[in-house]
Parts: structure tokens; sequence; C-alpha cells
């Protein structure tokens, strides 16, 4: 696409009536200061919401405290609505993250900046009891722009896994065989919180580029960081026994690269495919998980504390995404992704006693492989339309995920849910292009003889998307 050009030719600009050339550099260079401003003030926005995000905990699920907690979905408020469809989607006028030969697409003439929120509603439900919480959080904040002819960058912060939750329960350990009465219960009180974040910087770049054929290839980048504490907290009603607590905790400080590729075919006047795969690489990450118990004496008051630190450090699994999307005439974009994480390989630490010696120590067998299956789509009646009502964006979309968790030995719960959410122009004189994205999804994860969960989540995306890149010429 031509880089576009705004010709102001000096003479026809006195005879409207202005004084004298200065004008022209001075409306000029206030045109450019403004466009500085904004581009300082999204980075700042940028950075605090980078805080905010290593900050919040976005779940309540007893699932998040085994392995890394409750896996985030990455997905913008456009694909939310879709479930998260991304491999094969390859379009200018939004961020794809989960793909990054993607960023090639990006229209040349604008600087795209997404966030998005969300409210959320879990129903527990396990053994007859049910219970609701209620979470908020911050989801996602990205930008992108076209660098250069064929390249595209793009940057933003997300949640990689979230970790909340706390719950307890009550057992009696000692009953008087005369009396009947209870002479001592234990309260097990297991709570958690932290997570894993991503910041990355990506880069997409189209190798192959005809009037029917398109080949891109792009890599994210990104440094992870985060840390977590779960506690397990022993009390007991007799005060003469001593009370012990178990604290699990790790900090990661290391990085995530994803590897795409994006091939996208016309096959007829009105219909184009585009096939789409994402690789990420598996490491080692920098961290040191360590176990911390805590014994404390009732009768002496005094608190004895002995760290237990892992072998090995924690990982990040290898996985592989395809997909694809098919565009028919712009209107309708249906598409399919499939995703491979391969957690099996992954060894997590555990805390066991092994003749009365303590061991904090990697084992395998913690995880299984992870299969997730993605369909959705999005209409949209003509979305360079002069009426507001046709260019608004109709997306629906539906997902089912097998478990990554091992659970005392059995199978952690699987996941599937549906999704529908809708794309809002925002058309005013100076900005025709942004989109709010409203999206409404539920989801079910269960295993069985386990806890069942039902989470709804409302998704609130501003896809705000302006011509930043327009030239200025004087002739």
């Amino acid at each position: 696409m031509r880089v576009h050009i705004a010709r102001v030719k000096i003479k026809d600009y006195l005879c409207g009536g202005h004084s004298n050339v200065k004008d022209v550099e001075e409306m000029i260079s206030l045109r450019q200061n403004f466009h500085s401003f904004k581009k300082s003030l999204l980075t700042a926005a940028l950075a605090v919401v980078a805080i905010n995000l290593a900050a919040q905990n976005a779940t309540n699920s007893p699932y998040s405290q085994y392995g890394y907690g409750a896996m985030a979905d990455q997905a913008n408020g456009a694909s939310v609505g879709m479930s998260g469809l991304s491999q094969g989607w390859r379009e200018g006028n939004t961020v794809n993250f989960g793909n990054p030969a993607s960023y090639a697409a990006l229209d040349s003439l604008t600087f795209i900046f997404d966030a998005g929120v969300s409210g959320i509603c879990t129903n527990f439900t396990e053994a007859g009891r049910k219970l609701n919480a209620y979470n908020s959080s911050f989801d996602y904040v990205i930008g992108a722009f076209r660098a250069f002819r064929r390249v595209g960058l793009a940057f933003g912060v997300m949640p990689y896994s979230n970790i909340g939750y706390s719950y307890s329960s009550e057992t009696t350990i000692g009953t008087d065989v005369y009396t009947g009465n209870t002479e001592t219960t234990t309260t097990n009180t297991y709570s958690g919180d932290g997570g894993i974040h991503q910041v990355f910087l990506g880069i997409g770049v189209d190798i192959i580029k005809t009037g029917r054929t398109n080949v891109s290839v792009g890599v994210n980048g990104s440094y992870v960081w985060g840390d977590y504490t779960k506690s397990v907290i022993n009390s007991y009603s007799d005060v003469y026994v001593n009370t012990l607590s178990k604290y699990y905790l790790a900090e990661v400080n290391s990085y995530k690269v994803d590897a795409a590729l994006q091939w996208s075919q016309q096959i007829t006047k009105n219909d184009r495919v585009t096939l789409g795969a994402t690789y990420t690489f598996g490491h080692d990450m920098k961290s040191d998980p360590y176990c911390r118990i805590v014994s404390y004496n009732s009768q002496t008051g005094v608190a004895d504390t002995t760290d237990y630190h892992a072998n090995r450090d924690l990982m990040m699994p290898t996985t592989i995404a395809a997909g694809f999307v098919w565009n028919h005439a712009n209107r309708w974009r249906v598409g399919l992704d499939w995703k491979y994480e391969m957690w099996s390989k992954i060894d997590y630490p555990v805390y066991e006693v092994v003749d009365d010696v303590p061991y904090y120590t990697m084992q395998s067998g913690q995880f299984k492989d992870r299969h997730k299956f993605i369909v959705g789509g999005e209409y949209c009646h003509n979305e360079r339309g002069r009426k507001w009502a046709d260019r608004i964006r109709y997306r629906l979309g539906a997902t089912y995920s097998t478990p990554y968790l091992k659970i005392n030995g059995s199978d952690g719960p699987k996941e599937y849910g549906v999704s529908a959410g809708i794309g809002l122009p925002i058309l005013n004189t100076y900005n025709n292009r942004s989109v709010l994205n409203v999206s409404a999804s539920w989801t079910r994860i269960e295993a069985p003889g386990m806890i069942t969960e039902n989470t709804f989540r409302i998704n609130l995306g501003l896809t705000f998307n302006e011509r930043w890149f327009a030239k200025w010429q004087v002739e």
C-alpha cells in the first residue's frame, strides 16, 4: 500500500488568507509534536499497565494450586469473541499476537493500540455444594505499526499464567472414647497467589508477496517474569500440638521465543485461505523453586524454619500450533486452530518424606500433554461501508482442551466453552477505524470426582486505530 501524502502548496495556502510560509511550518510542527506526544503517552500507559498486570490476581480456582496455575488464553478483544482463533488470522486492522507472522499485514498508514479488561464470575460445585466468586482483570495491552516496507512490529504485555485460591478443610484426629467429646481437630488452610507474566516485542516480514500469494515469517521475543507462593498450614485446636506450615515458593526471570509462519493464497476472486503455524521453544527457566517448612511449638513459642531447594529450574514447555482461516469477500472469516503443549516432558518439584528424611526434588509424571482445539469466525457486511450498521462485526467461537495437570495420579480437569462477540465501529470526524470489542464467554472445567467450575466472562477491548503515518509535503 502506498504511503498517503497530504500536499500543501504554499501559494494556494497563502491565497487562502494565510499570512506566510512560517504559519505552514508551525502547523506541520504542531501536528508532528501532537503525534509524538500521543506516542509518549501510550508508552507511559504501557509501562503502568505492565506494573498492574504483575500485581493482579485474575483467578479463584483451586486448580491453580497445581503446576504453573491457570494458563491464560492470551487473546485480544477481537479474538476473544472467536474463542482465541489466531493461527490463520491475517488482517491489517488488528494485532494478532498469537501468530507474529501476521504483523507483516499491518496497515502502513496506522498505529494500532489495543487494550482489554474483563469481569469474571465463577461458580464452583462439589458434592452438591455451590459457591460463587468474582474477579476482574486487565487482560492485555499491545501496540503495533508498519516499520518498513513488508515489515511490521508489535509490542505489549499480558499474563502467561495466574495463581489465586484460598480454602480450608477440618478433620477430627482425636475423640474421648468414654465421653465421645472431640479432643483435637486439625484445620488445613490452603492458599496461594502470584503468576507468570510476559512482555514481548515481535516482528513480521513478508518474504513472498505477489498478486495472489503472501508468505510471511515472524517471531515474538518475550521477557517472562513472576513469582508465586503456595502454602499449606496445619493448625490444631489442642494448644499442646505443634503447628506445621509448608510454603512452596519460586521466582521466574526468563525468556520465551515464538517463531511463526503464514501462507495466504487467493483461491478465487472472492476467496482467500491463510494457513498459519507457530512454534514455541521449550527450555529451562531461570528460577529457584524451594519449599519452606515452619514448625511452631506452642509451649516454647519457638518456630523452626528449614528451606529445601529443588535440584533444577522450572521449565517452559515446547508448544506447536497450527490452523487456517477462510476469507470470503471480506465478509465471512471462518477458521480452525489446534495447539499442542508438550507438558509431559516437564518435571515439577515435589515435597516428600522418605525414611524420615525430607526431600524437595524435580519429578516427572506431574503433567501430561495438552491439546486445544478452537473453531471460530466473524461476519461483517461491509467493513468500509458508509452505514454504521454495515461495519459491525459479529463473532462466534468454541473451544475444547484436554488437561495438562495430573492430580493425585489422576488426570486433571478438561475444559470446554463457547463465546460470542461484537465489534462496534467508532466513527467521528477524525477517526473511522477504531473498534470497541465486546465479548461474552462461558467455560466449563470438570473432572470426575473433583470440583466443577463454570466461568462467565465479559470482555471489553478497545482497538485504537488511527492514521498516524500520513506524511506532509510542502511544495
